[in-house]
């Protein structure tokens, strides 16, 4: 992977752009025993083990070192970037003067779209079947502005604090046009149009035509309900940050991204340059979620300024740009319609997604995703599926943690609890009886999805069971009998989502010292990608943790990678790491059976004291560093792992809250989930993805949410208004273990860092509805603020008090 000569730098040494490495500080070695990969046998006997983050001690004490932190010869005296932004949604530019923030003391340039003349073409929007290329975005908006927080102009300035003062001299004339907010209004006829040219703003739709009326005629039973999954921030601790400067040859980039590659790859496109003239680099990132992969325009703006200007630039936007100006998620308005028999029987289901892209639709993804896991875990005969992708003058709609996942979940969980209110089942008995059963498997759903392995079924009891289901019961019985004002909900979720698929790479290098060095594909945003990679490299060649270093992030050491989303990197990531070390294990056999004197069938490697030995004669022993310099050589091996397809995690989550009537207010008691996603490597990183994960389930259903005024103004542009989640909104979370192995990857892993977002949302959604509806609430839409609860109960009671 890396170039010819290039060297991986050891962790603590300086390397000559600011690229991070990682290793361990302290020695945390565990008593692993080693992979044995015999044909057909997948060795599973080093997962389990319960070792410490092996990147926590630099973090919390130098602490990380973040785009902004940066010190490097290339970035001395760096101007600063500071965007001018559009302050309304929708409007035409009549005219930019930039002649004022020119003259400003301190700025050393001001561009606009006028200067990105010669540019490759921004590309459009995929489009319907016989459509037109439409809706293709700018690096700089030119003739319209379609959000608030657009980019218009872009200022460098020799001072940080110089460049707002400097920004607001930059005299932008717009004339308003109406603005377009929310699906509904965009989907109408004569809604006002935000690209003109496509006579529409319905930028992609599929499969509607298809819908079959037929199959619920036959049912005994069927609900129906438009259901919301609004809109969210991704709300990373570091906000997005680029720097960037060109030396007359080469252009590097240092970015806050989940992928080096594809950021190299969009930056060659967007600029036309060759990638071979672009290096990037990611350090430490604080957090991703989504709402980082790859590289956006507001960042190629950076590197561009750096490139024309032939001046290094630094940019890192304030958390107010953040929250109108980073892309944003979910933004769902689903219509769910199922079906079934008197007896629970789901014969039935139809989802119609309309997705919100905002300005531009920047991904294809969302709403197709959504219709392929329509049926989630449920056996159902008749599943139909259709959406549209709609634009409106908000922030632009991107993947964010789980990524049209979460909303297919919701949409069914809901419409199951729906579903038993009506036929007057306990929601839990409907969920047993219609789930694919354990022995079906692999299986086919009725979209055309293979899911790999699963045991819904087991998960639903192992939840019920831990959490006490009949007892939670019997309290909320109790508490309805006695008239309490603060009622009990009990709301539950059986899930399955979609990870992985495709494919990564790795490298691994045992040197002289006889020290491991990982260059791995897979970027690391808090999830222990180090401690993982450094846990496989021990059970594999018993090199300690302490000696293995990874790398990642860079495309000079890596310049062929995938990078970190959908829940890819154990079981893609991971399993690369394990192919290349292989190899560097078989290598090294020929190495000892040389030294010994004995065939390669002979030699032995302890992986607990990490030296070789003949089969028979453990007296004898060779360490990794005499292997190495017997082969004059550093012995090390490129490899790719490539998966069949994607993995299948599930899970089953119970929600218990507590509502006071008399407010509204919505109190979270407890959290019981199980998440599986097959055999655990280390337990405190899946902790930690299913703790995290859950939390902002929770944030969505209960406070988060983005909201806009009728003309486009954001009405969540600051962290006071804002709901994001804290620590003393949440109690602990009962993290049941469930361990399904696939046949996808030789580790048989799962994606773990999106299930709890998944689960959690419909079972808090499921409680606070369920702890009304003796009062007959049947739906209450998210996030579930006390005044939306408040308003619910105060609807269903003027009903009951009007006859209605």
């Amino acid at each position: 992977m890396a170039g010819s000569g290039t060297r991986a730098p050891s962790f603590g040494e300086p390397t000559d752009s600011g690229a991070i490495t990682s290793a361990p500080e302290a020695r945390h070695r565990a008593p692993l025993a080693a992979y044995h990969h015999d044909p057909g046998r997948r060795a599973m006997n080093a997962f389990g083990t319960r070792v410490n983050r092996v990147e926590d001690p630099r973090l919390l004490t130098s602490g990380g070192v973040y785009v902004d932190d940066l010190r490097v010869p290339e970035l001395m005296g760096a101007a600063y970037v500071t965007f001018v932004r559009s302050p309304v949604a929708h409007a035409v530019i009549t005219g930019i003067d930039t002649s004022r923030a020119e003259a400003h003391p301190g700025v050393v340039a001001v561009y606009t779209a006028a200067d990105l003349t010669g540019l490759p073409a921004p590309q459009p929007f995929r489009q319907p079947e016989g459509g037109g290329g439409f809706f293709a975005e700018p690096l700089l908006a030119e003739e319209k502005v379609r959000f608030v927080g657009e980019p218009v102009a872009v200022v460098l300035t020799s001072t940080q604090y110089d460049g707002q003062d400097a920004a607001e001299l930059v005299d932008v004339d717009y004339e308003q046009l109406p603005a377009v907010v929310g699906p509904a209004l965009a989907m109408r006829d004569d809604s006002p149009l935000l690209c003109e040219e496509a006579g529409t703003n319905i930028a992609d739709q599929r499969d509607r035509d298809g819908y079959d009326d037929a199959v619920f005629a036959e049912a005994d039973v069927v609900v129906e309900r438009e259901i919301v999954n609004h809109r969210v921030a991704c709300v990373p601790m570091e906000c997005r940050a680029t720097a960037a400067a060109f030396d007359g040859t080469r252009l590097t980039v240092w970015h806050s991204s989940q992928n080096a590659q594809r950021c190299r790859s969009t930056l060659a496109a967007s600029l036309g340059i060759a990638a071979e003239a672009i290096r990037v680099i990611v350090p430490d990132v604080g957090g991703g979620f989504g709402a980082k992969i790859g590289i956006d325009r507001d960042s190629i703006v950076v590197a561009w300024a750096a490139w024309k200007s032939r001046t290094p630039v630094r940019w890192v936007e304030s958390r107010a740009e953040n929250l109108i100006a980073m892309t944003q998620g979910r933004a769902q308005l689903n219509r769910v319609k199922l079906g079934g028999t008197r007896d629970g029987t789901i014969t039935a289901y139809r989802l119609d997604v309309v997705q919100d892209a905002g300005a531009y639709p920047r991904t294809s993804t969302l709403a197709p995703v959504t219709c392929t896991m329509a049926p989630g875990v449920y056996d159902i005969a008749h599943v139909q599926s259709g959406f549209r992708v709609v634009v409106t003058n908000t922030t632009p709609v991107n993947k964010y943690r789980g990524a049209g996942r979460p909303e297919a979940t919701a949409a069914i969980e809901r419409a199951v609890d729906l579903y038993a209110a009506e036929i007057g089942m306990d929601p839990a008995e409907v969920r047993r009886r219609n789930v694919i059963a354990a022995d079906a498997f692999p299986f086919r759903t009725a979209t055309g999805v293979r899911y790999d392995s699963g045991a819904y079924e087991a998960a639903l009891d192992k939840v019920l069971r831990a959490a006490d289901y009949l007892g939670l019961r019997a309290e909320q019985a109790a508490r309805r009998a006695n008239g309490c004002v603060n009622v009990l909900g009990i709301g539950l979720c059986v899930y399955v989502e979609m990870t992985g698929g495709g494919g990564e790479t790795a490298k691994v290098t045992v040197d002289g010292r006889g020290q491991a060095t990982v260059l791995t594909g897979s970027s690391a945003q808090g999830q222990g990608h180090h401690t993982a990679w450094a846990v496989l490299v021990e059970a594999e060649l018993g090199i300690p943790m302490d000696l293995v270093t990874v790398v990642h992030g860079d495309t000079d050491l890596i310049p062929k990678a995938v990078g970190t989303y959908s829940s890819r990197s154990l079981q893609l990531g991971g399993s690369a790491v394990v192919k290349a070390a292989s190899e560097v294990r078989n290598q090294a056999r020929g190495y000892a059976a040389e030294l010994l004197g004995v065939p390669m069938s002979d030699v032995t490697l302890d992986t607990g004291s990490g030296t070789w030995h003949a089969a028979g004669s453990p007296g004898r022993t060779l360490t990794w560093a005499q292997l190495v310099k017997h082969a004059e050589r550093e012995i090390s091996a490129d490899a790719e792992f490539d998966a069949d397809g994607p993995t299948f995690p599930f899970g089953a989550h119970l929600s218990v809250v507590e509502v006071d009537t008399e407010t509204g207010r919505t109190t979270l008691l407890r959290h019981v989930t199980v998440d599986d996603a097959g055999p655990v490597l280390t337990p405190s990183l899946a902790e930690g993805q299913r703790q995290g994960g859950i939390a902002q389930g929770v944030a969505q259903a209960l406070f988060e949410e983005v909201r806009y005024a009728a003309d486009g103004a954001p009405l969540s542009a600051t962290l006071a208004e804002y709901g994001a989640v804290a620590a003393a909104d949440l109690p602990d979370f009962e993290l049941v273990a469930g361990e399904t192995p696939t046949d996808v990857n030789p580790l048989g892993v799962k994606g773990i860092g999106e299930a709890g977002t998944i689960g959690a949302t419909p079972a808090v959604q499921n409680a606070v509805v369920d702890a009304l509806a003796h009062l007959g609430v049947r739906h209450i839409d998210m996030p579930m603020t006390p005044g939306r609860v408040w308003a619910a109960i105060r609807e269903v009671g003027d009903a009951c008090r009007s006859g209605r």
